[in-house]
């Protein structure tokens, strides 16, 4: 008996069917019975290349190929910015190819809108740099332990979230919502810090140590604002139609205005303000809004000056 013979079968072909009997009954009642043809939706992994391509882009000198020189800067930015665009457009057409099904949208049109939204993203690209700068200054100003911008800009994985939030932004802004979520996926995935791409945030935006923070659709971020790891900015409920469906796209995570500090493990939950210049202790858990410069804490809340009790 030969050591083949001794190998177990495992019924290739039985998973094989099963698997194909799954498929077809979850694109039935999903109503995908068009004709079958190639990948539907975006691709992580293509999208994963482009945002190292964008970084490169925006930080050639920090980001870029180690070998690039200043005096070649414009030529590897615009090659890589053809590069790059050009695999955004696929990943875009395919997005709403997919999103568009019931629209009735031809492929000249969806072709159309796809370069539209891909032209527009790029046009963004110089504020996307200026909006990252006031971010690394922010982070660099705000962490005694930073001993340089570049170091910001390397090492730390609050300002690799938001750069591709930032990122993520603009195309959800432009209709590109899967992309941008995926996106956003790809960033929690490296940096353990959760931005969703609708939410609206100002320039010098600052996560110091960042895991765990969280940041849902709605919420809205002034300037100079500074989270510490495992905040969360979250919804307190979430409204039901008459079916009991969860509504879409309501107003109900937290506007928190500028100048304001959260620290480590704060939760605020709800459409409530945080109010200028106020402080968030650690730990805290917040559902209603505060005025501005407030200091809040476990212990005590402290609104203009005035103690409170807790």
């Amino acid at each position: 008996m030969s050591h083949n013979d001794l190998q177990p079968a495992f019924k290739i072909a039985e998973v094989v069917a099963g698997l194909r009997l799954a498929r077809e009954d979850w694109r039935r009642s999903q109503h995908r019975t068009r004709e079958p043809g190639g990948r539907e939706l975006p691709s992580s992994e293509v999208l994963a290349e482009i945002l190292r391509q964008l970084r490169g882009i925006l930080f050639p000198m920090r980001l870029g190929p180690p070998d690039l020189r200043q005096r070649s800067e414009d030529f590897y930015i615009g090659y890589t910015l053809d590069q790059a665009l050009n695999a955004l457009l696929p990943q875009v057409k395919l997005e709403l190819g997919h999103t568009l099904r019931y629209a009735h949208l031809s492929p000249h049109e969806i072709e159309l809108r796809s370069h539209q939204i891909v032209q527009a993203f790029a046009v963004e690209l110089p504020v996307i740099r200026r909006l990252l700068d006031s971010d690394v200054l922010a982070a660099y100003r705000g962490d005694p332990a930073a001993h340089s911008v570049d170091e910001v800009l390397l090492c730390y994985p609050g300002v690799l979230a938001v750069t591709y939030h930032r990122i993520a932004h603009v195309l959800y802004l432009l209709g590109a919502s899967l992309l941008a979520r995926m996106i956003a996926e790809i960033a929690h995935g490296q940096t353990g810090i959760d931005i969703h791409p609708g939410a609206a945030i100002g320039p010098g935006f600052f996560i110091d140590h960042g895991t765990g923070v969280v940041i849902g659709e709605t919420a809205v971020i002034g300037r100079n604002v500074r989270l510490y790891q495992a905040v969360t900015l979250g919804a307190k409920s979430f409204p039901t139609d008459g079916d009991g469906q969860l509504k879409k796209g309501l107003p109900r995570h937290p506007r928190v205005e500028d100048d304001v500090v959260i620290y480590a493990g704060a939760t605020i939950l709800g459409q409530v303000t945080v109010g200028q210049g106020s402080t968030i202790g650690g730990n805290v858990w917040l559902t209603h809004s505060v005025a501005p410069g407030s200091h809040i804490s476990q212990a005590h809340t402290r609104e203009n000056g005035e103690l409170l009790d807790a």
